[in-house]
């Protein structure tokens, strides 16, 4: 068994862990809040189901060794000794990432250089300079992370290559986009049972009802990519393509998934991603306004994105536009499960819906939350500001 680590958004890290545990892996007891991921143990075909299967984590990493190292001669031959043979072939392009808290080496760019020599001694020739083409660093060279920390030096190689939210069907965007991992851990965190119905009234480029649809059929998220244990000494591709075979099943009933936008260019990138996707027959596109939404009858979720204070309008605009949406979904989707992304709660406390905190993570750098709950019948707002005062000017009625 290997000792991984699931990188993931701050935040993220109880949503990776039940993914985790789905796939019947082994996680550390309690994953701790703002840790940045989660540690489980893996044996390799464990480790390349995590890379197929995980749909919010952005990287898994193993890790090499682990020793205390207080110069660079000691960092140089203990790194030495690890098993490098294990996930590079000699002359593989590497790159390095190092971060270095309360230690002795301190300078992250000179540790850094010491690690060719390192990986040299072990595999008898120095490792290529990642670089030279147009492609991503990341796509071209392997990942190495060194972690210090008070003196204790940790070696991790990513298995993943690019960040696991790049799917590979996002090609158009439209402004303020997504990231696909965060799109279906709000899915996650919103509860949503993957069988009733899913509207998205700011769909943007798709993203939110793209990873729906993929969740929902249960289509691999990292069947169309490449990884980087793709490239390491002894893999398999016929085990890889058992693997794949063995975890695509097809559900009989996909729920209905509606996507709107009032943006035509929005609408159109999001209808062009879900064709890559290989889900555009399962959601409805339209381009309409919030306000001229026609959900089903039978209940469902809203589970949406919309824009917050830093984002594509001006305050004032974004005020009116929460105080619309309330009276929208009070009006057509009472009773209806609803999660929307927020990046400023006092513009949904203007909605008047009442509900609470689910998650905290960060979207683009900004602190968003996740805000979720039942979305109460018109005649409730009355009382509900009564008993939460300062909420902002009443929307208008229905």
């Amino acid at each position: 068994m290997e000792s991984l680590f699931a990188v993931c958004a701050p935040g993220l890290e109880p949503i990776v862990a039940g993914e985790l545990q789905d796939l019947g892996l082994k996680t550390e007891s309690a994953p701790r809040f703002g840790a940045g991921g989660v540690r489980f143990e893996a044996s390799y075909q464990g480790m390349q189901r995590a890379n197929l299967l995980l749909r919010c984590a952005d990287r898994v990493l193993v890790r090499l060794g682990e020793f205390r190292a207080t110069a660079f001669s000691e960092l140089e031959k203990r790194a030495g000794l690890l098993p490098w043979e294990k996930h590079l072939a000699p002359g593989r392009p590497v790159a390095f990432k190092v971060a270095s808290w309360r230690s002795r080496l301190y300078h992250e760019n000179a540790v850094a250089l010491r690690l060719p020599g390192a990986i040299a001694r072990r595999l008898g020739q120095p490792p290529a300079a990642a670089g030279g083409g147009e492609a991503p660093v990341e796509a071209l060279a392997q990942l190495i992370v060194i972690s210090l920390e008070d003196d204790h030096c940790t070696v991790s190689v990513d298995t993943s290559g690019e960040l696991l939210h790049r799917r590979g069907y996002r090609l158009a965007t439209a402004k303020a986009p997504l990231r696909e991992t965060l799109a279906c851990a709000i899915l996650k965190a919103s509860g949503w049972d993957a069988a009733s119905p899913l509207l998205d009234p700011f769909c943007g480029s798709g993203t939110i009802p793209i990873e729906a649809a993929l969740l929902a059929r249960r289509m691999l998220p990292g069947a169309a990519r490449r990884f980087a244990f793709m490239d390491w000494p002894g893999f398999d591709r016929a085990a890889w393509a058992k693997l794949m075979a063995e975890n695509s099943t097809v559900p009989a009933v996909v729920p209905r998934i509606m996507a709107s936008d009032r943006d035509a260019g929005a609408v159109r990138a999001a209808r062009e991603n879900a064709e890559r996707a290989g889900v555009a027959g399962l959601i409805e596109f339209s381009c309409r306004a919030v306000s001229a939404i026609a959900p089903p009858p039978a209940p469902g979720w809203i589970v949406s994105n919309p824009p917050y204070g830093v984002r594509l309008r001006g305050q004032n605009d974004l005020r009116n536009l929460y105080a619309q949406l309330g009276k929208v979904l009070r009006s057509k989707c009472a009773g209806w499960q609803a999660a929307l992304l927020c990046g400023d709660k006092r513009l949904l406390a203007g909605a008047g819906l009442g509900f609470e905190t689910r998650l905290s993570t960060l979207n683009g750098g900004l602190k968003v939350s996740l805000e979720c709950g039942t979305i109460p019948p018109e005649s409730k707002i009355a009382t509900y500001r009564m008993e939460r005062p300062g909420l902002g000017p009443r929307p208008p009625s229905a």
